[in-house]
C-alpha cells in the first residue's frame, strides 16, 4: 500500500467534530457535578432557612458575584486548555480582578465598624469549615469535568486539571452560598477564597496522572 491508499484508509470513517463539541461536554460534566453537590447540601448542611430574606441584601450577591466571576473566568480557561496544544492563556491574571474589589469592599466594611469587630468579621461562625466544605462540594463537579477532560485532548495536564479544580472550586463556592450565613466580604475574600486555591492545587496535583490519553 502506498502512502497515499494508507492516508486515505486512515481518514475515509472520520466525521466532522460538531462546533459546540468542546463546550457541551463541559457543560454536561460540569451539570451533573453541580446536581450532585446541591444536593450534598440539601441532604447534609442544609438550605439556609433565612435564604429568601439574606436574598435581598447586598452582601449575598457580594459573595456569589465574587464566586461566579472566579469560575465563568476559570471555566473559559477549562475550554482552552481542553484542546490540544493549548497552553495557560494570558488573561488569566483576570481573575485579580474579583479578589481586588472583593478586597476593597471587605476594607470599606472593616472601616465602618469598630476594630474590635474585626476578627469577628474576618472568622464568622464557620470559618473552621467553610474552605473544607467549598473543596468537598467541588469534587463531584471536578470528577464531572474530568469525565468531560476523557473525550478531549488536553496536552498541558497541570495546569488543564489546576483550572479545572479552580472551576470546580468557584462553581462550587457559588452553590455553597445556598447555606452560608456569613455575610463579611473580608470572610468571603479569606475563606472562600482558600477553598477554591485547595481545589486547584488538588487539581494540579492529579491532573498529570489523571487526564492523560
Amino acid at each position: 500500500m502506498d502512502t497515499d491508499a494508507l492516508i486515505e484508509s486512515l481518514v475515509s470513517d472520520l466525521r466532522p467534530v460538531p462546533r459546540r463539541a468542546v463546550g457541551t461536554r463541559l457543560a454536561l460534566g460540569i451539570a451533573a457535578g453541580a446536581v450532585v453537590a446541591v444536593a450534598l447540601i440539601v441532604l447534609t448542611i442544609g438550605i439556609n432557612p433565612d435564604l429568601a430574606e439574606v436574598a435581598t441584601r447586598y452582601p449575598f450577591w457580594v459573595k456569589w458575584s465574587y464566586s461566579l466571576s472566579l469560575g465563568v473566568l476559570a471555566l473559559a480557561a477549562v475550554r482552552r486548555l481542553a484542546r490540544p496544544g493549548s497552553r495557560l492563556p494570558h488573561w488569566l491574571w483576570l481573575l485579580g480582578l474579583p479578589v481586588a474589589m472583593l478586597a476593597g469592599i471587605g476594607i470599606y466594611e472593616m472601616s465602618r465598624v469598630p476594630s474590635s469587630q474585626w476578627l469577628a468579621m474576618w472568622l464568622g461562625k464557620t470559618w473552621m469549615i467553610c474552605p473544607w466544605l467549598v473543596l468537598t462540594l467541588a469534587m463531584p463537579i471536578f470528577i464531572g469535568l474530568l469525565w468531560s477532560f476523557r473525550r478531549l485532548a488536553p496536552t498541558d495536564l497541570r495546569a488543564a486539571g489546576a483550572v479545572a479544580g479552580l472551576a470546580a472550586g468557584a462553581i462550587a463556592a457559588t452553590l455553597y452560598c445556598l447555606h452560608c450565613p456569613e455575610m463579611s466580604a473580608i470572610f468571603v475574600l479569606t475563606w472562600y477564597t482558600l477553598g477554591i486555591a485547595l481545589a486547584a492545587s488538588l487539581g494540579a496535583l492529579v491532573g498529570p496522572r489523571l487526564l492523560r490519553w
